[in-house]
């Protein structure tokens, strides 16, 4: 795959999988209305959510670009990288599109008021949770091998690490 292509599918996919994620379906949760049953969020939460959703939003756009910079492919299952991304924010975590996602649904809760995005937003971790352990991580092990267990051992699925893993000297701290 080339990089322009794997551009337009990775912004294809951007606008697919967290545009619905994150977009869609809390729009269809709240129609983006502030408050619930006429209460005003708590000027604390509207600003803790404006810079979740902020910090979500550029850490997902960052993540998307590396998998066409460094991957060289998308992030869809259809059309995978060709290497492995542990560059960028992925020397910290091993999800961060799934954290980035979850931070603006969380963020979106914050800003409106509206406790039903909480809710969503659990959900969606229990899921992405699962997927990740079923199907996610087995399929990386297949197609990168050694590199992926390596990486494995040394990056934490869901907690960041305090300092950038070093694929050359790192003694491994992850789970």
């Amino acid at each position: 795959m080339r990089k322009s292509s794997a551009a337009i599918g990775t912004t294809f996919f951007l606008l697919v999988a967290p545009g619905v994620v994150a977009g869609l379906v809390p729009w269809l949760i709240t129609r983006w209305q502030i408050g619930h049953r006429g209460s005003s969020p708590w000027v604390p939460a509207r600003i803790l959510g404006v810079a979740l959703i902020a910090l979500g939003a550029g850490a997902l756009l960052l993540a998307f670009w590396r998998f066409v910079a460094e991957g060289v492919g998308t992030p869809a299952p259809v059309a995978p990288t060709q290497r492995l991304v542990v560059g960028g924010m992925y020397r910290y975590v091993r999800n961060p599109m799934y954290l980035a996602v979850a931070s603006i649904i969380v963020g979106q809760a914050g800003l409106l008021g509206q406790p039903g995005l909480l809710i969503y937003a659990a959900g969606f971790v229990l899921v992405v949770s699962v997927f990740v352990a079923v199907y996610e991580e087995p399929t990386l092990r297949h197609q990168f091998g050694d590199e992926y267990v390596d990486y494995c051992r040394g990056v934490p699925r869901w907690l960041p690490r305090l300092t950038p893993w070093d694929p050359e000297g790192d003694a491994p701290d992850a789970g």
